[in-house]
C-alpha cells in the first residue's frame, strides 16, 4: 500500500467528527459576532459625530448580537453534554460568551440612557462585548483547528 492510500480508522474517524464545530453553531457565532462589533462600531460612531441615529442604530445591532448569542449559548450548554472531549476549551469559551451576553445586556440598557448620557459608558461597554464574543468565537474555532488537543 502506497503513502497515498492514508486510511482513517473508524474510531480515529469518529473521534474527529465529534470535534468539528457545527456549522450551525459557527453561524450564530459569526451572526452574533458581526452584531456586536457592528454595534461598537455605531457607538464609535456616535462617540465621533454626534449624530444620535448611530446610537440608534447600536441599540438594535445589541439587541440582534444578543438574540444570536443566546442561541450560541443554549447550544454550548447541550454541546457540553454531549461531548466529552476538549470540555475544557469549550467550558472557557462558553463563559467568555456568557460574559458577552450578560454584559450586553447591561450595554443595551446604558444605551436606554437619554442620547448622549449614555457614553463614554455605552462605548467602553459595546468594546468589552465585543472583544469577548470574538475571544470566545476564536477559542471555539482554534479548539476545533486544534484537533481538540
Amino acid at each position: 500500500m502506497s503513502n497515498s492510500a492514508h486510511v482513517l480508522s473508524p474510531s480515529l474517524d469518529r473521534t474527529l467528527y465529534q470535534r468539528s464545530l457545527h456549522p450551525l453553531r459557527a453561524s450564530l457565532l459569526g451572526a452574533a459576532d458581526a452584531f456586536l462589533v457592528s454595534a461598537f462600531l455605531s457607538d464609535w460612531a456616535y462617540f465621533s459625530d454626534h449624530e444620535i441615529q448611530w446610537k440608534n442604530f447600536a441599540d438594535w445591532l445589541i439587541i440582534g448580537g444578543l438574540v444570536f448569542a443566546g442561541f450560541a449559548l443554549l447550544w454550548g450548554v447541550v454541546d457540553q453534554f454531549r461531548s466529552p472531549l476538549d470540555r475544557g476549551r469549550r467550558i472557557i469559551a462558553f463563559v467568555l460568551l456568557l460574559a458577552a451576553f450578560i454584559l450586553g445586556i447591561v450595554g443595551e440598557l446604558v444605551h436606554a440612557k437619554d442620547a448622549w448620557a449614555s457614553m463614554p459608558d455605552a462605548l467602553i461597554i459595546s468594546t468589552i462585548v465585543a472583544l469577548l464574543a470574538l475571544a470566545a468565537t476564536a477559542l471555539d474555532f482554534s479548539t476545533n483547528a486544534a484537533g481538540g488537543r
